[in-house]
């Protein structure tokens, strides 16, 4: 079985779909599509992915905050099951997680807590990063595991642009945040956009205030990582730049199981 799976941190679903979403969809045309930081309530993310016809959609968004995180996966296949969040009211206000169960694997849309402004969010952030690899471990103990989504932290100066000035400054490049990433890594997940391309400089995020994507001054902070047991199986990892519409850009896999 052969599935095209895509991942995209869309920067408010209604917003995007006002700016050719529905066309980059058609055109990567992917099995599985997994959205972050849909910034809607149920129904009206609902409403707007309706738009995608032809896909089974599982739905989570924020309970603390409306208009804020969320995210989907929707798929061609109809999963096995749909789980949202991790069963940790501590970490499950958000919406920021939903697990797909296929017959070779589980699937898990995330989108990462990013530590804020001052980094006033990092202890969060911590603590977000040991409950999601337990989950993950907990998942990966019945069938293989995929993780994708906006994890929010670069992890090697390659997926940053500006490493020297945002090392131990910036949200989403201190080095707490790439312990915790190197943690998934340590236990046998693999990145697999640098597994298969591992001097290629591509970023997945650039910040619209400054200019920054015309310039290519980005960051590869969205990721798909796959247990070691499928990585072969991961025919190709792709960073699709060339779409626009929000902030970051898509990510995608070819995988045949």
């Amino acid at each position: 079985m052969s599935y095209k799976i895509v991942s995209w941190n869309v920067n408010g679903i209604r917003a995007i779909v006002k700016k050719g979403f529905l066309e980059s969809v058609a055109e990567m045309s992917p099995d599985i599509l997994c959205l972050q930081e849909t910034k809607a309530q149920f129904e009206d993310a609902k409403t707007a992915l309706s738009l995608l016809s032809g896909y089974h959609t599982s739905i989570n968004y924020s309970k603390a905050r409306k208009g804020y995180s969320g995210t989907a996966i929707l798929s061609k296949e109809e999963p096995i099951s749909v789980t949202q969040d991790m069963g940790l009211e501590e970490h499950d206000q958000e919406g920021r997680v939903v697990t797909a169960e296929f017959e070779k694997f589980f699937l898990v849309d995330v989108y990462t807590p990013n530590s804020g402004s001052g980094l006033k969010r990092l202890d969060y952030r911590e603590t977000w990063d040991v409950a999601f690899l337990d989950h993950m471990k907990k998942l990966e103990a019945k069938k293989p595991l995929i993780v994708c989504g906006d994890l929010n932290v670069a992890h090697q100066a390659i997926d940053i642009a500006r490493s020297k000035e945002n090392y131990n400054k910036s949200a989403g490049y201190t080095q707490r945040e790439i312990d915790g990433f190197e943690k998934y890594l340590a236990e046998g997940w693999v990145d697999s956009f640098r597994h298969l391309h591992p001097e290629e400089v591509k970023y997945s995020y650039w910040n619209q205030m400054f200019n920054a994507r015309a310039r290519n001054v980005g960051w590869r902070i969205d990721y798909f990582l796959v247990s070691k047991q499928l990585i072969d199986k991961v025919k190709e990892a792709d960073i699709y730049n060339q779409y626009m519409g929000s902030d970051h850009c898509p990510v995608a896999i070819d995988l045949d199981v």
